[in-house]
């Protein structure tokens, strides 16, 4: 089996773990999920260049620049530092002991530059700046036990998206940093160890998805349920950049007007910070995951013309970047497989199954088939990346012993990465011990009925658990189950599930997204339309 492909096609360098080979630069284990979406959209939000001579707003882009991609160039994009910002906002929220005498010393000198910008007529100026305080900091997103420059804000607003931030105390505390012009030198901006590329591959997988490649899509389009305007790769990619694009645009105007006054309230901290044409390079994702890729593009792309509140579609994007790196994660790895373990059959265009059980866990049958099922997934990622070639490669690029280097890829971007984002997401149970297996909770659901039925649509719920096992593998009960326990080379068995008895039926009634016409046949609906929520203005 040949080694990955990179897109953009660059050398793939000395990177010698194999994580980072089969998958990609890089998906990390030390990466949260809100910060995988946060680089997704910061990069999405910024100026973006593939050459040294132009830049451009868009969020992804043009099919034009897609299709001329120059050769040996990686996407760049300029990051916003912020400091001032998140210095307001979450200094007080930051562990004490992190706190450096030069930083409280700057954070008040902000508060008294803040006060005297404030008019307030028979209002107490402390009291704004402590109202400011607390609004700003309802938008601490995660790193909690971080100092306060390596937390990251929600994303909800274009204003909040900046680069990592680290403190470099031991420097500062050898060099004896005493002020703020001194420590501002002692911030770096490029470690990437929390917000370490992996958004950087979504995107970059969203771009590689919408490289011409005629006969392969529309010999891989047959499996799967879209629209017209899906089905082509030019309107897609218009309609995804328009909604990818308002995401971080349903903020109150007056929100981001005073998050652009706090942080520019120091001109020698912005300049400092954001004087210099400071473009940070992309990394690569593999170019055969445009398949993921292109679904992910749909998924996304129905997501946000759905008609729900900011907060709701943060959330649920969020989901889809976690199940987006699950999808990734298999289907690279079924890719390089030992060939005699390769499942090709069972209607699965990307080659894996997942086995899902109900959320109590009270089927005793279908709890054990999802914990041997993710067995062998997990089985599977850790010998892939023991592929031959791989291996060697590994061999003779590290400069440490290979039992090591695979120690940590196993740990930090394989099959313990695959837990630990499934975790996160609720989707993997328990958070805990042995056991692991396969979960719906409610915000997957969600995420599920808005991305495989387009808004405003209905699919029979057959459809619907069929688009389910085209996209991700999911098998629940019925065909897909009986082709799944295929996959798995586990003997097929009576599944019973009638369609009364369906939890997942259950699941979808109660979040009033199933719509029952007969014993025999119910739908599974997006309400979530532009059309629906004015019909239902009007008839309120």
């Amino acid at each position: 089996m040949p080694m990955p492909e990179a897109f953009p096609k660059t050398k793939l360098g000395a990177d010698a773990n194999p994580g980072i080979q089969l998958f990609g630069k890089r998906f990390f284990i030390d990466q949260t999920i809100l910060e995988h979406l946060a680089e997704l959209l910061l990069i999405l939000n910024s100026p973006k260049r593939l050459d040294k001579t132009s830049t451009f707003d868009n969020s992804l882009p043009s099919w034009e620049q897609i299709q001329c991609w120059p050769t040996g160039k990686n996407l760049e994009y300029k990051v916003p530092i912020r400091l001032n910002l998140k210095l307001f906002a979450l200094l007080g929220a930051s562990r004490i002991d992190s706190r450096h005498e030069s930083h409280k010393q700057h954070y008040k000198d902000v508060l008294v530059k803040l006060e005297n910008v404030i008019r307030a007529e028979g209002v107490d100026k402390r009291d704004v700046l402590r109202s400011l305080e607390n609004l700003f900091l309802g938008f601490q997103g995660v790193g909690l036990d971080r100092t306060w420059c390596a937390q990251t804000l929600y994303p909800l607003s274009k204003a909040f998206l900046c680069s990592e931030a680290i403190w470099e105390q031991t420097k500062a505390r050898r060099d004896d940093v005493t002020t703020w012009d001194q420590a501002i030198q002692y911030f770096s901006y490029d470690k990437r160890i929390f917000m370490a590329r992996g958004g950087e591959v979504l995107y970059l997988q969203l771009c590689n998805a919408f490289r011409k490649r005629d006969s392969q899509l529309d010999n891989f389009l047959v499996s799967y349920d879209l629209t017209e305007n899906e089905k082509n790769p030019q309107s897609l990619l218009t309609s995804l950049d328009r909604g990818l694009r308002a995401v971080t645009t349903k903020v109150p105007e007056v929100l981001d007007a005073i998050a652009y006054l706090v942080d520019k309230i120091d001109g020698s901290t912005w300049d400092a910070t954001n004087r210099h044409e400071s473009f940070t390079e992309c990394g690569w994702c593999p170019e055969e995951s445009w398949r993921e890729g292109y679904l992910f593009a749909v998924e996304l792309s129905r997501l946000c013309s759905a008609v729900i509140d900011p907060i709701e579609r943060i959330e649920l994007l969020m989901v889809g970047c976690g199940l987006q790196i699950l999808r990734s994660l298999c289907a690279q790895t079924m890719r390089y497989c030992n060939p005699s373990t390769q499942k090709n059959e069972n209607g699965l265009p990307l080659n894996f199954a997942w086995i899902i059980s109900d959320p109590e866990g009270r089927e005793h049958t279908m709890k054990q088939l999802s914990q041997r099922n993710m067995n062998i997934l997990l089985a599977f990622i850790q010998n892939a990346l023991r592929t031959k070639e791989i291996y060697e490669n590994a061999q003779i690029i590290s400069k440490i012993k290979i039992d090591k280097l695979y120690d940590e890829a196993d740990t930090r971007y394989g099959h313990k990465l695959f837990l630990s984002i499934g975790k996160r997401l609720g989707f993997i149970v328990p958070k805990r011990g042995p056991g692991a297996r396969f979960v719906f909770n409610e915000r997957i659901l969600r995420y599920l009925v808005l991305t495989m039925i387009p808004p405003g649509s209905r699919r029979t719920y057959e459809d619907f658990k069929r688009a389910l096992y085209t996209h991700y593998g999911i098998a629940i009960e019925g065909e897909q189950l009986a082709d799944a326990l295929s996959w798995c080379d586990f003997p097929r068995i009576d599944t019973g599930g009638t369609m009364g008895s369906s939890w997942l039926m259950a699941m979808l009634q109660a979040s009033g997204f199933l719509v029952h016409l007969s014993d025999a046949c119910s739908l599974v609906q997006n309400p979530f339309s532009l059309d629906q929520s004015l019909s239902s203005r009007k008839g309120g």
